[in-house]
């Protein structure tokens, strides 16, 4: 069982910066994907970023080029950094991991963009 805890999150006015953290309760294999989602008041869970060892980061369209996604294997732990948060990046940001049987979850991490 494989335990997520995220840190990071916070209000931001927009134009602002944040660094999210993900530290996993165990060594997780670089083959598996780790990354984030993230979910709106209102709306479904999606995908932000994610990262596996021998592959490009994959974004999703609204953040490329604003975030970036990155991983310390031997500190068991992802990131994201997020720059120029706009308001539509309020959400609740949630780290995964994706192991050949199952999907892990953290509980999120609240990041509120707002002036």
């Amino acid at each position: 069982q494989v335990q997520l805890v995220e840190s990071g999150g916070d209000w931001v006015r927009p134009g602002g910066s944040l660094r999210l953290s993900c530290t996993a309760s165990q060594t997780i294999y670089s083959g598996y994907a780790m990354g984030w989602y993230r979910q709106a008041p209102g709306k479904e869970r999606g995908l932000v970023a994610t990262l596996r060892a021998g592959r490009d980061p994959t974004y999703a369209g609204s953040v490329q080029g604003r975030f970036t996604i990155s991983r310390d294997n031997a500190k068991k732990s992802v990131y994201l950094q997020m720059n120029s948060l706009k308001p539509e990046d309020t959400a609740v940001y949630y780290c995964y991991v994706k192991t050949d049987s199952r999907e892990y979850w953290g509980q999120g991490t609240r990041v509120t963009v707002s002036s």
